[in-house]
């Protein structure tokens, strides 16, 4: 099956992690986002890859080049990011004269699911969400085999039932890409799987799990997802004192020192430094060449590529970009007094994570001084820096009261 990928846009709502970075290529257990996305694709029935690029586009056509996996990949530039149905638009012309499946690059689907898409076509994932309003709802026959509509995040959803954004389209699709821009100003794909509906039965696949990774604690999901994968491995330099627990994964070239303890699912990549005597437990990813030093605590974290923590702090539940420091008694807040979920300002609105433990998401080059407090929340954009025992409570753009 011909597949476009779409992974052109710049994830807004992921900053400030996407400040250098297109969402596509932020980290993921040891890949980049997109390539979880190609890797499923591939494993149930990708012939070819036609990937869609636009902001820090270089990054991808590196990645991927000619070949992904043993499937052709071609790359294809959106230049400006006007929707999904533009994006599956540019890539038109280099589409064959068959069915196409189209997937978002920032999302994760279990290759069950995935497979069964590419077999049902004309077809559309499909997803049961505790909070259906802020997905696109679909709307299916009475007894569910078969999609009639979708809507865009209704105030009042006539079901759970969310469009996860996969689809098998038929040949003719491409010829229904011409659409109108929608309310909030872009050409979107859901116009495209509406006609689908008019000219053919279209298929609801469910997902047994699937995650859309919009926002910095989604790719905290995604890590925790992709980690609890892993299966042991130790090609690094361990010290003998050190005490690797359950699912470690130790690349060669990374080095575990004395009185390290690490309670995976846990990866550290080639380059990463670990300890003495720091203790590392939950999903945690530590990017190549970063470092988690003596008497630091890091906990369900993702440290990016050069990310450190020098010595003597606590990093809980939290996103670190590239070349992060911290620095010596930097603390992390992670749980509100009141127990309510952690809340991050996301385009100016303070928006729930749902997660009753959430830490700080902090942009590449970040710098804290020390005895640094961050409050659970809080984003440091990129280059931002703290002053030597400053509380941090509140992003710049945080509505205060």
């Amino acid at each position: 099956m011909q597949t476009v990928l779409l992974a052109a846009g710049r994830g807004t709502r992921m900053a400030p992690l996407t400040a250098n970075t297109a969402k596509p290529m932020l980290p993921v257990a040891g890949e980049p986002l997109v390539g979880h996305a190609a890797s499923a694709a591939v494993e149930t029935g990708a012939s070819r890859l036609v990937v869609v690029v636009g902001y820090r586009g270089e990054a991808l056509r590196e990645y991927f080049g000619d070949e992904f996996r043993g499937v052709p990949v071609t790359l294809v530039e959106q230049p400006e990011q006007r929707g999904t149905a533009d994006a599956v638009r540019v890539a038109a012309s280099e589409l064959d004269d068959g069915p196409f499946a189209v997937l978002n690059g920032d999302a994760l689907h279990d290759e069950r699911g995935l497979a069964e898409l590419y077999d049902s076509g004309p077809a559309v994932g499909s997803y049961r969400a505790d909070d259906p309003s802020s997905y696109g709802v679909l709307h299916t026959t009475a007894d569910g085999s078969r999609v009639t509509g979708v809507t865009e995040k209704p105030a009042d959803p006539p079901s759970d039932l969310v469009n996860t954004g996969a689809y098998v389209f038929p040949a003719a699709a491409r010829s229904w890409l011409d659409v109108g821009e929608s309310q909030r100003g872009e050409l979107e794909l859901t116009d495209v799987l509406e006609r689908a509906c008019e000219h053919a039965d279209v298929t609801p696949v469910p997902f047994d799990r699937w995650l859309d990774v919009g926002r910095p604690w989604e790719l905290l999901a995604a890590n925790e997802w992709k980690l609890g994968e892993l299966d042991r491995r130790i090609d690094g330099d361990v010290h003998e004192d050190a005490d690797l627990r359950g699912s470690v994964v130790v690349e060669e070239g990374a080095r575990v020192d004395a009185g390290v303890v690490v309670e995976g699912p846990a990866l550290v990549r080639e380059g990463a430094t670990l300890g003495p005597n720091a203790y590392v437990r939950g999903a945690t990813l530590v990017g190549p060449d970063a470092s988690i030093g003596h008497g630091v605590e890091v906990k369900n974290s993702v440290f990016s590529a050069g990310a450190t923590a020098g010595h003597l702090s606590y990093v809980g539940d939290s996103v670190l970009g590239r070349d992060v420091n911290l620095g010596a008694g930097t603390k992390v807040a992670n749980l509100r007094h009141d127990d309510a979920d952690v809340e991050v300002v996301v385009k100016g609105e303070p928006t729930s994570t749902g997660r009753r433990k959430f830490g700080v998401v902090l942009g590449d080059g970040a710098k804290t001084a020390i005895n640094t407090s961050l409050n659970a929340g809080v984003k440091l954009g990129a280059g931002a820096t703290t002053m030597p025992g400053e509380a941090v409570l509140f992003d710049d753009d945080h509505p205060r009261s």
